[in-house]
């Protein structure tokens, strides 16, 4: 692999936090990068992503996106710019892939419920929860907790949308044990994956949304940047019907974003030989030009006032929430209403009983959690899917 003098280079990895004696070779020949994202692919916690929220909550149609589908695409829009940019692929892949880790069930609707629940305990935020769940509670190992991943993945999770000031209080328990320099930004592959997280939810929304109904396609065409790429896959292909021209308006945007973004980052990189010096550049390196960052703000509050606080979105996220802290209180309530081995786990004291419990629900997926409130109280609401 081709590897630029600011890429992160496995074989000067900062290491893992338990130690571990490996001959290089025992489980094939993988660099350490390479081990952390096939780590992540086999977790269980990934697994369950494929029945968590991305935006549209439970949705009844196979051709909606999920937590899981939307890292995959996180992961090829990453690979993309990664290569483009010389960095380390397998390092992005991975970030890309775990990036959403952490996220409860019924997507933000569920983070809000839990952090509700927990405000005398320090609150919840899915970022925070990646990294606890990949360093402390999914433990397929038998020598230590969790994945072991390589520093540069944990701090790259921990910092992908920027430095962090005030760490909740499970990102400051990990960073404790293990110091991954929250205060500074993080190398150029998590850079990678916030913006590749970008591109690929601005845009795969837009597909789900017009699928669902929720947007309708007049409505794009009042944004301006829409509305330019719109009149050209038009003229393009004229004779196509519009669900195949506006599925390639998706692509051609998607690809006029990672264009937009290679072209600038090269320009922001110039000068920069390191990765310390990526670290202390003060600002993402890896960006849109000003004028694309100009249009996907604006593309972003589009999707906001017309997809994401949607009146059906809104109706749903209030019964996805009645899910989440009906099941927090029932537990909190009664520990024998949970598994055994979680109620054999479960701490006497406060904060950790609660912070336990909690654990326990950001796990769960969508119908899992359907299925615990059916279990405990005899029903679900009813029409919990918008789509």
């Amino acid at each position: 692999m081709l590897r630029a003098s600011y890429a992160a280079d496995p074989a000067k990895s900062r290491g893992r936090e338990f130690a571990e004696q490996s001959d290089g070779t025992r489980r094939g020949p993988r660099s350490a990068f390479q081990r952390d994202r096939d780590r992540i692919i086999h977790s269980i916690a990934f697994r369950r992503l494929r029945h968590k929220t991305q935006v549209f909550i439970a949705p009844d149609g196979d051709h909606y996106r999920v937590r899981l589908t939307h890292s995959l695409e996180v992961a090829q829009i990453g690979r993309v710019i990664a290569r483009a940019l010389q960095l380390d692929e397998d390092l992005a892949e991975a970030l890309c892939l775990a990036h959403d880790i952490g996220h409860p069930p019924f997507g933000h609707a569920g983070e809000d419920a839990l952090c509700d629940a927990l405000v005398p305990y320090g609150g919840f935020d899915h970022n925070a929860q990646a990294l606890r769940v990949l360093m402390r509670l999914e433990s397929p190992y038998c020598d230590h907790d969790g994945l072991n991943l390589s520093w540069e993945v944990l701090e790259g999770l921990a910092k992908h949308n920027g430095p962090v000031s005030q760490p909740s209080w499970a990102l400051a328990e990990l960073d404790a044990a293990f110091p991954l320099e929250l205060a500074q930004w993080a190398g150029l592959e998590a850079q990678v994956a916030a913006l590749a997280d970008d591109i690929a939810y601005d845009n795969h929304d837009i597909d789900d949304g017009l699928r669902s109904g929720f947007l309708l396609p007049e409505q794009l065409l009042e944004i301006d940047f829409v509305a330019d790429q719109w009149r050209t896959v038009a003229k393009r292909f004229p004779a196509a019907s519009q669900e195949r021209q506006l599925r390639e308006l998706v692509r051609s945007q998607i690809g006029l974003m990672v264009n937009d973004c290679l072209e600038q980052t090269r320009r922001n990189l110039a000068g920069i030989e390191t990765p310390e010096d990526v670290r202390g550049a003060g600002r993402a390196l890896v960006a849109f030009s000003p004028e694309m960052a100009a249009q996907e703000r604006e593309l972003k509050r589009f999707m906001y006032a017309n997809l994401y606080h949607h009146s059906g979105q809104r109706r749903t996220a209030a019964l996805a929430s009645q899910v989440i802290a009906g099941l927090y209180g029932a537990y909190r309530g009664d520990d024998a209403l949970l598994p055994e081995d979680w109620r054999a786990a479960l701490p006497a004291e406060e904060p950790a009983k609660s912070r336990h419990i909690a654990d326990f629900i950001a796990g769960m997926t969508d119908r899992y959690a359907l299925s615990e409130h059916r279990r405990i109280y005899g029903h679900a609401p009813e029409g919990l899917s918008n789509v």
